[in-house]
């Protein structure tokens, strides 16, 4: 058998010191840097939410499930990273409705989950933005809208149609995202209502806070397109954004002209929305549609339809900034009697719904991409 030396007590008393004193120094959160944990918390019953399913899903250009969980009885869970360096989304599933939170290795999450019903009382719409310019022979629309869920206690509604939009009958629809209250983006489906043109449900989870969804579509278009809006819920204002050389005329003297100080749009709003049929107003003339961003964060996205786990999104703070400035030159121009535009019309809101059409324009391309390099590899096999 083999044995060794035993070890002097001066060097055993060293090593034992210098053990506790690296862990005294070392930070908590570099204990934890191989983990996630966190609290998840029902929020329409206020007490812990026990058994939940949770989800570490890896973002590193694409979504992939690195670990599960399950709450305990005191609503806590922890998750084994494989990657600190990389960005996590945590997913909670509670009542069939998913809660999403971006993490990182050595994090401690405090989530809150909501129970869920197919109807909700207090939904209400806060603000409708529809943004328009010509594309060749189409007139391209992005109309954002943000709805409010603030009901009492918070409940989540969710099923088959938890929302719907009304959209000109012969839009061809490009793209439509939403954002819940997380502010993850995600490309949706909406569902054509038989024998409706231009009525459409999403199965979006409404959950309590702002969802926003941005519904990208074209219209043919020669030199005129009008439209009649439609609404399933009031909205506090509705604004629509033109180029400068594109002409808006409405029958309805609702509309204010907002003086925002810029040169390339004009800004057509009115106050208090009712939910059903809304104020018709009409496009005319010719223009090129201006870029969505000034600057495109260089990250690429890897979001397609089939994806049920949204990607990472790049920062807000570096999009959209021609509309923040509208927005800031709207909050310091105009009169008390449109401040409940300017409230509702928000930088954040302007930011939030541009990230959405520029996800939506990367996951395109993406996925045109993806089509054209399946196609390349079939004629590659057939020639051989």
């Amino acid at each position: 058998m083999m044995s060794f030396p035993p070890c002097s007590k001066a060097f055993g008393k060293r090593e034992l010191l210098l053990a506790l004193a690296l862990v005294v120094c070392t930070p908590p959160a570099a204990l934890g840097a191989s983990s996630i944990t966190g609290t998840v918390r029902n929020q329409s019953r206020s007490k812990p939410a026990a058994g939940d399913d949770v989800l570490l899903v890896l973002l590193d250009g694409g979504t992939q499930v690195e670990a599960r969980a399950k709450t305990d009885s005191q609503g806590t869970f922890t998750l084994d990273v494989q990657h600190p360096d990389k960005p996590y989304m945590v997913r909670v599933l509670h009542g069939g409705v998913s809660y999403d939170r971006q993490a990182s290795a050595g994090q401690a999450l405090s989530i809150q989950v909501f129970d869920s019903a197919p109807e909700v009382p207090g939904i209400t719409g806060t603000i409708e933005i529809l943004r328009t310019g010509t594309n060749g022979t189409f007139l391209h629309v992005s109309d954002m809208i943000e709805i409010k869920n603030t009901s009492s206690p918070p409940l989540t509604q969710a099923g088959e149609r938890t929302f719907e939009m009304y959209l000109p009958a012969n839009a061809k629809i490009d793209s439509v995202l939403a954002a819940g209250p997380g502010k993850i983006a995600a490309i949706i489906f909406a569902a054509p209502v038989p024998g409706e043109p231009g009525h459409y449900t999403v199965d979006f989870p409404l959950r309590p806070g702002a969802t926003k969804f941005a519904f990208n579509y074209d219209l043919p278009y020669r030199g005129h397109a009008a439209f009649q809006t439609k609404h399933a819920y009031p909205l506090q204002q509705l604004a629509v954004m033109i180029p400068t050389t594109l002409k808006f005329s409405s029958p309805s003297t609702a509309f204010e002209l907002l003086a925002t100080g810029n040169t390339r749009y004009h800004v057509h709003a009115v106050n208090q929305v009712e939910a059903g049929a809304g104020p018709e107003f009409e496009v005319s003339g010719r223009e090129t549609l201006p870029p969505i961003v000034d600057r495109v964060p260089s990250r690429q996205l890897s979001l397609s339809p089939a994806s049920p786990i949204p990607t990472q999104s790049p920062p807000v703070r570096a999009l959209l900034p021609t509309l923040a400035r509208i927005d800031s030159r709207l909050k310091q121009t105009q009169p008390p009697s449109q401040l409940p535009v300017l409230v509702g019309m928000t930088s954040v809101l302007l930011a939030a719904c541009a990230l959405l059409i520029w996800q939506g324009h990367r996951a395109r391309t993406f996925s045109a991409a993806r089509t054209l390099a399946s196609r390349t590899r079939q004629r590659q096999r057939s020639a051989a």
